[in-house]
């Protein structure tokens, strides 16, 4: 017996980016939750900050400094749109 795989769309994908995102990951966290290859996230990465609903910030970690993308509040508000859009197709 095989999976159903169904395909996602772009925004699909750039939502659950976002989702994911909400928390702040490192660039290779967002990769593996979002099961996506490493030039698909940096296109949708790319998008998405110049979009101005993902932001690159830089903060500091056990004596270290780390890059982390987090969804900005621009991007919650997409998101909380895209769910209100939901509702409305269903039954």
């Amino acid at each position: 017996m095989s999976a159903i795989r169904v395909r996602r769309d772009r925004h699909d994908i750039a939502a659950e980016i976002l989702e994911i995102a909400r928390a702040g990951l490192i660039r290779t966290h967002l990769m593996y939750k979002a099961k996506l290859s490493y030039g698909q996230l940096s296109e949708y990465v790319t998008m998405l900050l110049g979009k101005g609903l993902l932001e690159n910030l830089t903060v500091q970690k056990y004596r270290q400094f780390t890059h982390v993308l987090k969804t900005t509040e621009k991007g919650q508000k997409y998101l909380e749109s895209l769910k209100s859009l939901e509702l409305l197709w269903l039954p």
